[in-house]
């Protein structure tokens, strides 16, 4: 008997009409005047990984022989890579190419003088300290197109929420703000959002030259990481009253 009626209750729930089942939450009405903030947080940190471009132009006259010497000089520029404690899941091909070079004379059909070869690694640096020594270790095993670098906090979600708390709290001072210049005060939140967060465009990073020799042009490479500013955008309402 209890198994059926168990069964039962179970049809009944199931054929319930969907009114009964869920009954809309009721919103209690704004006796007041709502007043709709706009606050940005921001935070301040300093960058901890680096991403640069390093890559490896060869010229030849024939398609095999470019290819060939590039990929001789590139696997000295991974090597190198490798030697300086750079690990392999943060060393990615970006490039490869091939294309062929043209000798352009004005009222003459152009000429082939050989071909060009391309081939391109991002390089992500977690020791921001060290990218500079390896920058100079690629350029003297061949790397001759080097990018960057772009700077960048590794992991921002606590910076992030950090930012997230700056705008709460300039939100509720702006509220107050208006509340008083208008003669009322601060009553209920009534809704808050997130409109977006990221990074704020930084000032392009510093690459310093020092100690340049007459054997090579950039010699004890140094990268100022300086500071990056993380922000938070939310869109906050409350009910004014009195």
């Amino acid at each position: 008997m209890i198994r059926q009626l168990t069964i039962a209750s179970v049809l009944a729930l199931a054929f319930m009409p969907a009114s009964a089942a869920a009954q809309p939450v009721q919103v209690q009405a704004i006796s007041g005047t709502r007043l709709d903030i706009v606050a940005t947080g921001e935070v301040n940190r300093v960058p901890d990984i680096a991403f640069i471009s390093a890559g490896v132009v060869t010229r030849a006259a024939t398609a095999t022989q470019a290819l060939s010497e590039n990929a001789q000089r590139m696997q000295r520029v991974t090597a190198a890579l490798r030697r300086a404690g750079v690990a392999e899941r943060d060393i990615q091909t970006s490039s490869i190419n091939l294309h062929p070079d043209y000798r352009h004379v004005e009222n003459q059909a152009p000429v082939l003088t050989g071909y060009q070869a391309h081939n391109q690694v991002t390089v992500r640096f977690r020791d921001i300290a060290q990218s500079g020594r390896i920058l100079d270790a690629l350029v003297a095993e061949g790397a001759n197109q080097i990018s960057g670098p772009n700077l960048s906090i590794d992991k921002p979600e606590a910076a992030l929420d950090e930012a997230r708390r700056d705008a709460i709290v300039k939100a509720r001072a702006r509220a107050e703000l208006y509340a008083r210049a208008v003669g009322k005060r601060v009553g209920r939140l009534l809704s808050i959002s997130e409109s977006g967060s990221g990074f704020a465009p930084p000032p392009p990073p510093m690459v310093m030259m020092r100690g340049e020799s007459r054997a090579m042009a950039v010699s004890d490479t140094s990268i100022v990481p300086g500071e990056q500013t993380l922000t938070v955008t939310i869109g906050v309402s409350y009910e004014l009253e009195g």
